[in-house]
């Protein structure tokens, strides 16, 4: 196979980040992946040429991070890290040092995964990061790739962990609709969108469900009698106010999104062929994602 561009992968270590890795290699790439800790890298090692370590809050880590590189793919932003920094540490900031390592050795491109609906849901503070880091890519002189998945499978494994426990709460009527996508299936459009220039790409899963057909898919994958609460809506913005009381700001980023979400349509154009239903089953079958 001939060897294409060189690429290097930040957020190699995450749920998407080690899909692209698999990914990219499909295709010939050849991988330079960004890590903190390269034993995090053991799932996928086989498929990367080099490893980089580095802090990307630390700009000093990162010299030469961009040397000879093509294009640079971020899905670099904070999960459950749990090491004091911020959203603005690590999704703004972070991304901004590669970006600039990008800039200064005239990368010819540069992806980012950011999120759906990233206008409605600025307030919040997780996607307030991605989308200044969004204002500076695309006022960089480099060309862009803005991908913006609504949701990873992954996201929704607290919907069959509730299942699990026999009961599944949801806000309003539970009519809300969302198309989440699997990583692979959102790493493979990534892969085939690398030649675009200056775009921005709304992505979603192969099938638009409502929270109320989740709910029951989770169910059935447990075997379990459908069992679901419907919690008021009026009532997110109390329970909101009192997780950010007691927790911090990393505990609290994601429930506070993964709650504003469930309270919207979240529907991109559609893309792969993995269900949720597939998801969930896979997850009774072998007990992870």
């Amino acid at each position: 196979m001939t060897v294409k561009e060189k690429i290097l992968v930040a957020g190699s270590t995450g749920y998407l980040g080690q899909f692209i890795i698999k990914a990219l290699k499909e295709k010939g790439y050849w991988i330079r992946a960004l890590c903190r800790d390269a034993l995090k890298l053991h799932p996928v090692r086989q498929y990367i040429d080099e490893v980089y370590v580095g802090e990307v809050t630390e700009p000093e880590t990162l010299k030469d991070l961009c040397k000879d590189i093509d294009i640079v793919f971020s899905a670099l932003g904070i999960t459950r890290q749990k090491d004091g920094l911020s959203y603005m540490d690590v999704d703004y900031q972070g991304n901004v040092n590669i970006l600039n390592e990008a800039i200064a050795t005239r990368v010819s491109k540069f992806m980012y995964v950011s999120v759906l609906n990233a206008d409605k849901l600025k307030h919040l503070e997780i996607v307030k990061a991605k989308e200044k880091f969004v204002d500076e890519l695309k006022a960089a002189n480099i060309p862009y790739v803005i991908i913006r998945p609504n949701g990873f499978f992954s996201d929704i494994k607290e919907v069959y962990e509730m299942a699990k426990k026999g009961r599944i709460y949801l806000f309003g009527d539970g009519n809300y609709r969302a198309n989440p996508i699997h990583g692979m299936d959102l790493a493979h459009a990534c892969v085939e969108n690398l030649q675009l220039h200056n775009s921005e790409i709304n992505i979603g899963g192969h099938e638009v469900v409502c929270h109320n057909e989740r709910a029951s898919q989770a169910f059935e994958a447990l075997s379990k009698e459908k069992k679901i609460t419907y919690i008021p809506p009026w009532l997110k913005s109390l329970v909101l106010k009192l997780i950010r009381a007691v927790t911090s700001v990393k505990t609290y980023g994601p429930i506070e999104f993964f709650m504003t979400v469930l309270v919207m349509d979240m529907v991109a154009p559609t893309y792969g062929e993995r269900t949720l239903k597939q998801y969930f089953i896979g997850l009774e079958g072998d007990g992870h994602a």
